[in-house]
């Protein structure tokens, strides 16, 4: 790791070039950073507690890693610019398993969203949501028969939750449920920052024959705050050909209970 061209960077320009790196990094190492900034290792040293101290990365011995998000998620907006390419290639796989005549459930999201423009040509679908943003959409762009959820919206994310929405699920059983995730790791499952999300993944699950999960490669080896579905709940994941080898020879063993679809995109 090194820059093409050293140029001497103001203390909060460099800050800010250092949290970018760890974005894209498991971790970072003092030297790495003293090499990469060619400064001394007090001043990667000072910069990294300055940065700890203001909740932007964990100080490590030698180093840093990425602080916690498990607190944390983007707005609907932030959430359109981020793995755009992995997420349409997935919505586009997910698509090819709705047939025409189905009853199905569409979580909330920006990947949901995706899948939804894939199902302009399908025919006779009633489609179960509760994204205002999609609702919206499938109004506008398709013929198919759009049920709302009401409930309580949530801020920043245009989408319900709590217990009218979880009240109206109950009742209601669909063919296919199509869910978004924030994160995934084998031993803890599927996950979401919010609780009343999570309720709300939880009954879609309850009320549908098949199970899948739509899951672009950079969320998983994630952690969250609050689970909402073991592996072993669901019948199909789909992810992106830019997965970790070893997590996808992981999950392609446990094909006894679960079909892996992978979307190829562009490297």
């Amino acid at each position: 790791m090194k820059q093409t061209e050293v140029q001497p960077l103001f203390a909060e320009e460099r800050q800010e070039q250092i949290v970018a790196l760890l974005s894209k990094n498991s971790k970072l190492l003092v030297p790495e950073l003293c090499d990469y900034f060619q400064v001394s290792p007090a001043t990667i040293r000072s910069d990294l507690r300055d940065l700890a101290a203001k909740g932007r990365l964990k100080r490590t011995h030698g180093g840093a890693i990425p602080i916690s998000k498990t607190l944390f998620e983007p707005t609907s907006d932030d959430k359109k610019v981020q793995h755009a390419g992995e997420k349409r290639a997935i919505a586009a796989l997910a698509a090819r398993l709705v047939e025409n005549g189905d009853t199905i459930a569409i979580d909330a999201g920006t990947t949901m969203m995706e899948l939804c423009k894939n199902l302009v040509k399908k025919e006779d679908l009633t489609i179960v949501v509760n994204d205002l943003n999609i609702a919206l959409y499938l109004e506008h762009n398709t013929r198919a028969n759009v049920i709302v959820l009401g409930g309580n919206l949530r801020k920043g994310q245009q989408c319900t939750v709590g217990p009218i929405t979880l009240s109206a699920l109950t009742s209601l059983n669909v063919d296919k449920v199509f869910l978004a995730t924030n994160a995934f790791v084998p031993e803890k499952g599927f996950m979401t920052p919010d609780m009343n999300q999570a309720e709300v993944k939880k009954a879609m699950l309850r009320c549908a024959s098949e199970k899948i999960v739509l899951c672009d490669s950079s969320k998983i080896g994630k952690i969250s705050f609050v689970e909402f579905a073991k592996l072993q709940e669901i019948d199909k994941l789909i992810t992106d050909s830019h997965i970790q080898p070893q997590m996808r020879h992981y999950l392609d063993e446990q094909q006894d209970s679960l079909q892996m679809l992978y979307a190829e995109t562009e490297d």
